[in-house]
């Protein structure tokens, strides 16, 4: 007979067989932690958990923020408050070395700022920016890996909706985490900038330079297009960093705001409407799905003392944050190859959890760190969603090979900026200081 932590390691071990073999990832968890809760306690049991879990999440008021942020994205999205931001960017910096790059990641940045999903950006900016780098002899790589990184940049950018969750696992402020989160992603987005430049002035034919020369009419006519993008994300931040309204109220706020600017641009209609929601229900249910498997499972870590088993033995190789650190991040870039994101996440909480508050390691600071492991294993073969999600989008344009050898210099960036968020942990705790 089984003790009960080698339940608990059987389950998760099953769990990761499952998805291997494609089984959805909060349909995995659910299964197996379902399993391994009998096995522990009885069948009643098992049933009364899972019966009681799933109503009480889906009612807690603080993961409606998951919601209003996705339909302010959606919205924003649909009615075209995204358009031209590639265009302006351009307008802007074309003159740089490797201005087109440099460009792609501006716009990336702040579409996914207003869309929180790396998923989302990656693919509507793979089919505005990359067939124009192309179009004028871009490296292949370059043009399809600075969209691929750049877009998990909606990740570390607030609002993000893995900050939300991470958050409500964590039991800590999701505002602080917003706004934690804005250094080490502008970090990341000139770190990407810089590496283009330099690689564009060390080898010009990667990056051939343009020559073009807009005029100041030409960019304000562009700043006119894409204004309300910034308004909105503006809006947003601004009134969680001062305290007007909790991330919660910010998603409804958000979601608002970009049916009334959409309004007054008349760009808002039946259509519109039907789309953001359709998308905001369909990726709201997948999101729940995966979070109430996470939930069951965290159920199963604690019954099977698996918790206290991992803090021990991962406390007894020395205390030391950044060796913790190092051997967080082992696990995150090696399960990132295979697990997306969201179900990465939710399922190594409920384990690492226990051993970050064991070494009294800042939890807004490891949350950060945490969403700089995810954005990395977003890009990493031999999954990498979002390398995936630009092939899909442009097709035969470029190969897979292509993109995978463009985006190691990419990975690279990521790993800098890792170090430094970890060297340095007043960048990602330095602004939430500044809030009550």
């Amino acid at each position: 007979m089984m003790d009960n932590l080698t339940i608990g390691f059987a389950a998760l071990g099953g769990g990761l067989l499952l998805m291997a073999v494609r089984v959805q990832i909060g349909a995995a968890l659910g299964i197996v932690s379902f399993i391994g809760i009998a096995a522990i306690l009885n069948m009643k049991a098992a049933f009364g958990i899972v019966t009681a879990v799933p109503f009480y999440f889906v009612g807690d008021w603080n993961l409606t923020a998951v919601p209003m942020f996705l339909l302010m994205g959606y919205v924003a999205s649909s009615a075209g408050l995204t358009a031209g931001l590639f265009h302006a960017m351009r307008l802007f910096l074309s003159r740089l070395p490797g201005g087109l790059g440099v460009a792609s990641v501006g716009a990336c940045a702040l579409f996914a700022a207003a869309s929180g999903s790396s998923v989302a950006t990656s693919s509507a900016m793979a089919r505005i920016a990359t067939p124009e780098m192309l179009k004028y002899k871009y490296n292949p790589g370059l043009a399809s890996g600075v969209v691929a990184a750049s877009g998990t940049l909606g990740s570390l950018i607030p609002p993000s909706i893995l900050m939300v969750l991470f958050g409500y696992f964590a039991e800590v402020s999701i505002a602080k985490l917003f706004v934690a989160g804005f250094l080490p992603g502008l970090i990341s987005a000139l770190l990407y900038m810089g590496m283009i430049v330099g690689r564009s002035i060390a080898d010009p034919r990667l990056a051939p330079a343009l020559d073009e020369h807009p005029s100041w009419s030409e960019m304000r006519a562009a700043l006119k297009e894409i204004w309300p993008l910034p308004l909105l994300i503006g809006g947003v931040l601004v009134g969680i960093f001062t305290g007007i309204f909790t991330p919660t109220e910010a998603g409804a706020v958000g979601a608002l705001l970009a049916m009334v600017i959409a309004a007054t641009r008349g760009k808002l209609n039946r259509a519109v409407l039907r789309t953001a929601f359709f998308q905001t229900l369909s990726g709201t249910s997948g999101i729940f799905m995966v979070v109430i498997g996470t939930v069951l499972l965290t159920r199963l870590v604690a019954l099977s003392g698996m918790a206290d088993f991992m803090a021990d033995t991962m406390l007894s190789l020395g205390t030391n944050d950044i060796l913790l650190i190092v051997m967080i991040a082992v696990i995150y870039v090696v399960l990132g190859m295979f697990v997306d994101s969201i179900g990465l996440m939710l399922l190594t909480l409920p384990i690492l959890l226990p051993v970050v508050r064991e070494a009294n390691m800042d939890l807004i600071w490891f949350g950060i760190i945490v969403i700089k492991l995810l954005e990395i294993g977003l890009v990493t073969p031999p999954v990498g969603l979002n390398v995936y999600v630009i092939k899909g989008a442009l097709g035969e344009l470029v190969t897979l090979q292509q993109i995978f050898r463009g985006i190691w210099w990419f990975i690279v960036m990521d790993i800098v900026a890792l170090a430094v968020i970890v060297a340095f942990p007043q960048l990602s705790l330095w602004l939430p200081g500044f809030m009550q």
